[in-house]
């Protein structure tokens, strides 16, 4: 079923990169294809300078061969040889008002049969609007409850457990759902309803970007929000370098530097003891980016 789940992911690819496309209305893809000594490759989608989309990527990769000792450290599972395909997406926008997205889906198998699926979306906007959250939250508790009722709660709390800046103490944003070592053993689904969750996800995605776009890309933009958007992104980057576990499990396990740091955002800052201004949108803003906030409660 392997070469079934990568075809299907390459397919999702390129259909996320035609929808967003549409959406930007002025730049599109380019195309990037690579390959892995140790085996398998990849093809990596990079957008940048559109009407919307500052910088982004859609990474569509196919990899296997030997499990390294780093790679059984990060896994936390025994295994001689793997197999791993997934999409993943990162978008930043050029208007602060509206939010950086990420995405990704994944596949991974051992030579002994073991496998899992993994994935998420989870939204980093640069200034929190809970109504905005709840329209978020709303459209991937209607695609969890598809296939079970209790994915949405259970991977929002992983979202929120997951997207934390520790040394921040505070989440990376309003997080989504994340899931990972997802099988038959612990769903109480198929291997193919597995597979099918993991695509409705993706074949959603551009659409529940589109109405975060709709939400918010008329707000007026001044300096200052620029500013606050920079500093924000600066967050975004610590994340991604200190706790992602895909950019370590990408880094260990021989994989493409370009394709692994695609995440990062074209222009971040860092200001020292930054304090914002009370009772401003960013204070507020610093405000929500907690755990366990009830963001379906804000949908009306």
């Amino acid at each position: 079923m392997k070469e079934k789940i990568a075809a299907d992911f390459k397919e999702l690819q390129s259909y996320i990169c035609s929808e967003l496309e549409k959406y930007d209305g002025y730049s599109q893809f380019q195309q990037d294809t690579w390959t892995r000594k140790e085996g398998g490759g990849g093809r990596t989608n990079t957008i940048s300078n559109g009407k919307i989309i500052e910088k982004g990527g859609v990474a569509f990769s196919e990899v296997f061969g030997e499990v390294t000792h780093e790679m059984k450290k990060q896994l936390g599972t025994q295994g001689d040889s793997f197999f791993a395909t997934g999409v993943s997406i990162v978008l930043h926008p050029h208007s602060p008002h509206v939010p950086i997205i990420h995405m990704n889906v994944r596949y991974f198998e051992l030579e002994n049969g073991q496998y899992w699926f993994g994935g998420g979306i989870d939204l980093t906007p640069h200034y929190v609007i809970p109504r905005q959250a709840a329209i978020f939250h709303h459209d991937l508790k209607k695609i969890c409850d598809n296939y079970n009722l209790e994915f949405y709660q259970k991977f929002k709390r992983w979202a929120d457990d997951y997207f934390f800046n520790t040394h921040r103490n505070e989440t990376r944003g309003i997080g989504g759902i994340f899931f990972d070592h997802l099988s038959e053993e612990n769903s109480d689904l198929t291997k193919e309803s597995l597979f099918e969750f993991c695509k409705d996800l993706g074949k959603a995605f551009p659409h529940i970007y589109q109405k975060q776009i709709d939400l918010a890309q008329n707000t007026e933009i001044h300096e200052k929000h620029l500013e606050w958007q920079r500093l924000r992104r600066g967050r975004y980057v610590e994340f991604n370098l200190v706790h992602d576990r895909g950019t370590k499990f990408g880094l260990v396990s021989g994989g493409r530097t370009e394709s692994i740091l695609l995440s990062m955002p074209p222009v971040a800052n860092w200001v020292y003891s930054y304090q914002a201004e009370e009772n401003s949108d960013e204070q507020l803003t610093l405000s929500w980016l907690k755990k366990d906030v009830d963001w379906l409660s804000f949908i009306n």
